[in-house]
């Protein structure tokens, strides 16, 4: 028996398109423990998306499939519907970007939650409403029992977000899938929708996989972090790790995008120049390569192999950080996000 509660070996996901087979996801692999939370970061098109989706069986049928998926020691791809819908909302639950996609605006929210209870536990419709209730006390929305009647358009946006998670958390799942949940909503929501998002994972003791573009947003809330481009796990390792030895020229650039607080307002954030490949057809060579400042001869021909990066010399931290990278081991040791032209030109006078 696995002591992961998530385990993903050699995922790979291809979609025929016009233009031809696009590979969607190629050969990522990792494994996630009970009560761990890992994020998944990348820019839009690298992946993450598709991986949760293919996690819990939700991908179009257009799509095939390779790789294990094993969630709490049963085989995803082997699942029937009816096994599938088991296991969404009991042992794996959801919670997508859009809470307004995600919630029928032709029922109330109470009636929402009671369904989700109703569906996996045998309780009455009485019982089941007291516990939505409870699970809305829960996730700080005010005046719990009125608003389970309420219609979604009536919840503001970090509201709808709160009632999703809800949701998620009704029927104790073990693991919760978070596909960019805060992205629509402005930063102070932000705040409170991840703290919500906290407080139902000590309540659940679940595990978290949270997806995001956005490297700031798991800085504090992830153990560990996946980096993802052009369908592949670039980096991945301790949040400290990443955050400051990244050994992947793709990380320093996400990392110099991130606005500091005590960044000087007239200096222009770091960009990757160009965009990522398209991933239909077959390539050679580091997918990153065109956008990168350090590329050699061998990017171009040999797609590096995701492997261990050398431990720091003052701490045993690194022991699971890897990089796919022909040179991690050089670009670690450079100053984080410094790869990458900052724009350092005052631009004040531009923008009069």
């Amino acid at each position: 028996m696995s002591e992961n509660i998530l385990s993903i070996q050699d995922l790979n996901v291809d979609f025929q398109t016009e233009a031809g087979v696009v590979h969607a996801i190629r050969g990522v692999s990792f494994d996630l423990k009970p009560q761990e939370v890992i994020g998944i970061v990348g820019e839009s098109g690298s992946g993450k998306s598709v991986t949760s989706l293919a996690s819990i069986g939700l991908l179009a049928r257009s799509a095939t499939t390779t790789g294990t998926i094993l969630i709490d020691n049963q085989s995803v791809t082997t699942m029937s519907e009816k096994e599938l819908s088991n296991l969404r909302g009991t042992t794996v639950a959801m919670i997508f970007q859009d809470p307004m996609t995600s919630l029928n605006p032709v029922y109330t929210i109470g009636w929402q939650i009671v369904e989700a209870l109703r569906a996996h536990q045998k309780i009455s419709k009485k019982e089941a409403r007291v516990e939505a209730q409870r699970l809305l006390e829960l996730v700080g929305i005010p005046q719990a029992e009125k608003r389970l009647d309420n219609y979604p358009h009536e919840f503001s946006g970090g509201m709808r977000q709160r009632a999703v998670i809800a949701i998620a958390m009704a029927n104790q799942p073990k693991v919760i899938l978070a596909d960019e949940p805060t992205t629509a909503l402005d930063v102070t929501v932000q705040a409170q929708v991840l703290q919500t998002l906290r407080t139902a994972l000590e309540i659940s003791k679940a595990a978290l996989v949270l997806i995001t573009h956005d490297l700031g947003v798991i800085a504090g809330f992830a153990d560990r972090i996946l980096v993802m481009y052009a369908g592949r796990v670039v980096e991945s390792g301790l949040v400290d790790e990443i955050f400051y030895r990244p050994a992947m020229p793709y990380t320093h650039g996400l990392l110099g995008s991130i606005p500091s607080i005590d960044s000087v307002s007239s200096v222009r954030l770091r960009q990757i120049p160009g965009s990522p490949p398209t991933m239909v057809g077959t390539h050679t060579g580091c997918p990153f390569a065109a956008r990168c400042p350090l590329r050699k001869e061998i990017c171009l021909t040999e797609e590096p192999e995701l492997k261990l990066v050398a431990a720091s010399t003052n701490s045993s931290i690194g022991s699971e950080h890897r990089s796919a990278c022909h040179f991690a081991d050089e670009v670690v040791e450079m100053p984080v996000a410094s790869m990458f032209p900052d724009s350092s030109e005052d631009f004040s006078e531009e923008s009069k």
